[in-house]
């Protein structure tokens, strides 16, 4: 970010929230909303979410601890679901050169896990739950025992130690998809969502100042959102803005939305 004025920069921040049920074979459209905030703190994703009650999918980051306490602002403690992806990052990351036989029979484990969540993409969440806790629970409950059983062994301060302890500190969030078949294994939707504004970030180097960076969100939310759904973005601004020219009322809002079918 420019920071006028001062002659210098600061580092402003774009939050993802996102929105696909499409993996469960829910009937809500796709939808993906930035947030502009000056910080990555905990008390920015606390006023984002003000209101939203139920589970939050999310990967490691330490913010969103505050979020699920009893004394969260804005509404009832939040239940986490955990990134799977992100405990794979760090075993892979804790793996010398040479290998290692730990590492391999975790990620073997992890990708018999994930090989079950690919038959059952787009399933009706109530079969995708039958599902995990027949087939995925037994091998959850099996890489448990392999994990404490390792953490024991190896040193605490080691790589792979330091990795194993992540995922056994995170195992309640990790093991939510059991639960739930609304619930995926990772974050790797909305991190989808993240890498094209890093490109943009690359090309454009810097929002002018914060009102700038609020409506790049605005922006990018709209654009991104209409992709998710398969709507080609300038065809469907051009139409929206039309369309509200033309005195499009605003108690009628829904039907200029992406997933609208005159949209």
């Amino acid at each position: 970010m420019l920071d006028p004025g001062r002659g210098r920069t600061k580092t402003g921040y774009l939050w993802a929230v996102l929105r696909d049920d499409r993996g469960h074979g829910g009937a809500d459209p796709p939808i993906v909303v930035y947030h502009y905030a000056p910080g990555r703190g905990g008390e920015h994703a606390e006023r984002i979410l003000e209101g939203f009650d139920g589970v939050l999918q999310v990967d490691g980051y330490g913010g969103y601890h505050r979020l699920a306490r009893p004394g969260r602002g804005g509404g009832a403690p939040l239940r986490l679901a955990w990134c799977w992806s992100h405990g794979r990052r760090e075993i892979i990351a804790a793996t010398p050169k040479a290998g290692s036989p730990v590492a391999e029979a975790i990620l073997a484990r992890i990708a018999a896990l994930y090989a079950i969540e690919a038959e059952i993409r787009g399933k009706d969440a109530s079969i995708r739950q039958t599902v995990r806790v027949e087939r995925s629970r037994p091998l959850v409950d099996e890489l448990a025992n392999f994990l404490r059983a390792q953490a024991a062994r190896l040193s605490g301060r080691g790589e792979m130690g330091k990795a194993i302890a992540y995922l056994l500190n995170h195992w309640e969030g990790l093991t939510a998809f059991l639960e739930d078949g609304r619930i995926e294994m990772d974050t790797n939707l909305v991190e989808n969502q993240i890498r094209p504004l890093t490109l943009t970030r690359k090309n454009a180097l810097f929002a002018g100042h914060d009102e700038g960076g609020r409506t790049w969100a605005c922006i990018a939310s709209l654009i991104a959102t209409c992709k998710l759904n398969d709507v080609e973005p300038y065809a469907w601004m051009k139409a929206t803005l039309e369309a509200i020219a033309d005195g499009h009322p605003r108690s009628r809002i829904d039907e200029l939305m992406p997933w609208a079918p005159a949209a």
